[in-house]
């Protein structure tokens, strides 16, 4: 289960709209379940943007109003989620999305927790869908003006835009600013670096070091690799960026870099939706702080949202 936009909508300031969509998805989950409210023993909400204790806060505080007291309430990045979604329930080791915008996070053995990037596309999400066709709109307008090399960007951008000129792009741009809007475009630049443009495929060559950059940072602040760098860990990755699509694949050049720098690392390309990370976490939370021995049930049992 998804919550779409919830936190666009909260950045936007509109907190009652963002409550209203989490309860929407918590009653859809639970009707499909066929599971009364009262059932629930642990809820885990992991949303993207939840990093700063004042939008736990809130969204614990929003959680509370919904569910009884005695309901164990945890609240989480959405990338946690993704992590333990490709580890099969353990919260150790890295995690690399890359989607619209980008983050690395992960745990060590002791629990230490450690991220990177992940601030958004103003403080330089470097390798996230968003940097990338925003910086293949910039080759466009460098290639206008003789600032920059010509690019086959230009004609296919604009043929996906359905624009005449590279002046029309100016419009297009400030007409919306939405990051997932200009994110689209990423499949149009890897079919371009497909085809042999060196501008495109110059972009995705260095999202890929940018994206490995925040994997290292990551990796070598919880100590991972270990001593010798050899260590084994899983490296699990999310994101449509990372996709094979357009006949180019950005996954293999990162892993095979990943691989050089930390040879122990195991990739994990996970299969599971990060919807059951998240009720992974909310149940092994609840286990934690009570029972070891505490068995989810058709009758009890954790919710998990994404």
């Amino acid at each position: 289960m998804r919550i779409n936009d919830v936190t666009r909508i909260a950045m936007e300031r509109n907190l009652e709209a963002a409550r209203r969509a989490i309860e929407e998805s918590m009653a859809s989950a639970l009707k499909q379940a066929q599971v009364p409210r009262s059932a629930v023993l642990s809820v885990c909400l992991a949303a993207a943007g939840v990093d700063r204790q004042v939008d736990i806060d809130a969204y614990r505080a929003w959680m509370s109003e919904v569910f009884p007291q005695d309901v164990e309430i945890f609240v989480q990045n959405d990338s946690v989620a993704a992590l333990v979604s490709g580890t099969a329930g353990k919260l150790y080791g890295c995690v690399l999305v890359s989607g619209t915008g980008t983050i690395a996070v992960g745990f060590n053995e002791a629990g230490k927790f450690a991220r990177a990037s992940g601030g958004g596309p103003l403080l330089g999400d470097q390798g996230s869908g968003y940097a990338i066709a925003s910086q293949a709109l910039t080759a466009v307008m460098r290639a206008e003006d003789g600032r920059g090399p010509p690019t086959s960007l230009t004609g296919a951008i604009l043929k996906r835009l359905n624009l005449s000129s590279a002046e029309d792009l100016i419009g297009w741009v400030y007409e919306d600013t939405s990051w997932a809007r200009v994110s689209a475009l990423v499949p149009v630049v890897k079919s371009c670096a497909r085809d042999g443009d060196t501008v495109a495929r110059g972009l995705l060559e260095n999202s890929v070091s940018e994206l490995a950059c925040s994997v290292k940072a990551v990796v070598k602040a919880l100590g991972l690799d270990g001593r010798d760098g050899r260590n084994s860990f899983p490296f699990v990755m999310v994101g449509g960026v990372l996709e094979n699509d357009n006949g180019w694949d950005l996954r293999r050049p990162l892993v095979n870099k990943i691989l050089g720098m930390f040879p122990g690392a195991q990739p994990i390309i996970s299969k599971l939706e990060p919807a059951l990370g998240s009720a992974m976490l909310a149940w092994s939370r609840y286990e934690d702080r009570h029972s070891k021995t505490a068995q989810p049930t058709t009758e009890h049992g954790a919710l998990g949202i994404v």
